[in-house]
């Protein structure tokens, strides 16, 4: 996005790519899907990035999400929006969109280089001189878009922090976002593969271990709230190694980032779409009509056989029991293991599986309205590389297209 618009603008742009393939990052998204952006206008974006999100307003204005579309599509690719308000092409192939972007580059008159990895930057004069393993660059402008730290084996090993520092800005810590979380519960890793479309997650940082099994009233909820670090909703994966899915990755930042990871509890509300009393109220009556059913089938309705299974089991009862033997203990943890399932956390997987890097070149170095770095003159940094890093469902693309474009479009204009 910053060559083509630089390029259209009429400058001469180089296009530096240190894989000998372009986009894997793009080819790896959405699950080789690549949810290109988010059904929902710019003031929506500014706050799904919580306090970053007001440094987008110049990015935004300048492409906001219906112009990515339309630029994607002039070049021959049809989008869809799902329910989920999720953007994707309608091939559902990341390569389509890949293309369309190079295709972009190219026609407004870019050069593009694969396998030049970039040994040196520097500043003489008024030019920065760049060396790659085969060449000696020179340039009036230079526009770093090298992501983060994230999926290192694409190629983003976090070069861009090193040319930042080298040039007088600051790094805001970096942490893996948007990351499957460890857990070594047993049963829950023996339910790997299985999906559930609708749960609320929270991290919750203890304050003391209560040890308590019971459905929380109303008031103890609210107080536990008070020390959620993050809550989010959304569909949840089971691994063998812990948690995935939109709602896991959502909450992921508040782990990564914590200094003490394994003080932490995940707290699932498997079944949010009732209140814990509208949930007791309905075990209570099927377990009044069906009281000698065995209690292994009292959750059916509401999950997969072998989550409803687990559930009952990790609240000690016995599968082969009768629903009217449930003491009210017993129905009382049962609902609690379904209203408010705790696990404690060990961890996430690192950047190496991580979508997204937390942290990065500071903002406030950063000219928002042009992407030019504050401390360096003809600099400029779009992209992940910044310390920008939004939730899943296409946000983070559309910080990545806009603030690109941006950075293109100020580079050219100010070297006119």
């Amino acid at each position: 996005m910053a060559a083509a618009s630089a390029a259209a603008r009429g400058q001469r742009v180089l296009l530096l790519e240190k894989n000998k393939k372009l986009g894997v990052k793009i080819l790896m998204s959405g699950g080789t899907r690549c949810n290109i952006t988010h059904d929902c206008d710019v003031k929506s974006i500014v706050s799904a990035f919580g306090r970053q999100g007001k440094f987008l307003h110049s990015a935004l204005s300048a492409l906001p999400p219906k112009e990515v579309i339309q630029k994607i599509e002039s070049q021959g690719v049809e989008t869809k929006i799902e329910s989920t308000g999720k953007i994707f092409p309608v091939s559902n192939k990341a390569i389509d969109v890949r293309d369309a972007l190079v295709n972009l580059a190219l026609t407004a008159g870019a050069t593009i280089k694969p396998e030049q990895t970039v040994l040196e930057i520097r500043k003489t004069g008024n030019q920065f001189q760049i060396e790659t393993q085969t060449d000696h660059l020179e340039c009036d402008a230079l526009i770093i878009t090298t992501g983060g730290k994230s999926y290192p084996g694409c190629g983003t090993t976090g070069d861009g922090y090193q040319w930042g520092q080298q040039f007088g800005h600051s790094i805001i810590d970096t942490v893996p976002a948007l990351v499957p979380i460890l857990n070594d519960c047993k049963w829950a890793n023996d339910l790997k593969g299985i999906t559930i479309e609708h749960t609320s997650v929270d991290i919750w940082q203890p304050e003391q271990n209560t040890g308590d099994s019971e459905v929380l009233t109303k008031s103890e909820r609210k107080a536990r709230k008070s020390r959620s670090l993050v809550n989010r909703d959304g569909s949840f994966l089971f691994t063998h190694w812990g948690f995935s899915g939109p709602a896991i990755l959502d909450v992921s930042r508040a782990v990564a980032r914590h200094p003490n990871r394994r003080s932490l509890e995940l707290i699932c509300d498997f079944y949010p779409q009732l209140s814990v009393g509208q949930l007791e109220e309905s075990l209570r009556n099927k377990k009044t009509r069906n009281g000698k059913q065995q209690t292994g089938n009292l959750l059916n309705e509401l999950f997969p056989k072998r989550l409803a299974e687990s559930l009952i089991q990790s609240a000690n009862i016995e599968l082969e029991s009768r629903n009217a033997e449930l003491s009210k203990s017993q129905f009382s943890a049962l609902v609690n293991q379904v209203k408010r399932c705790r696990f404690s956390i060990n961890g996430t997987l690192g950047f190496e599986k991580a979508e997204v890097t937390a942290g990065g070149i500071n903002l406030k170095e950063i000219d928002s309205k042009t992407m030019q770095s504050k401390t360096m003159p003809g600099l400029y940094f779009a992209g992940e590389v910044l310390d920008l890093d939004g939730p899943i469902g296409g946000f983070n693309f559309q910080s990545a297209f806009s603030t690109g474009w941006l950075a293109g479009l100020s580079a050219a204009r100010d070297t006119d």
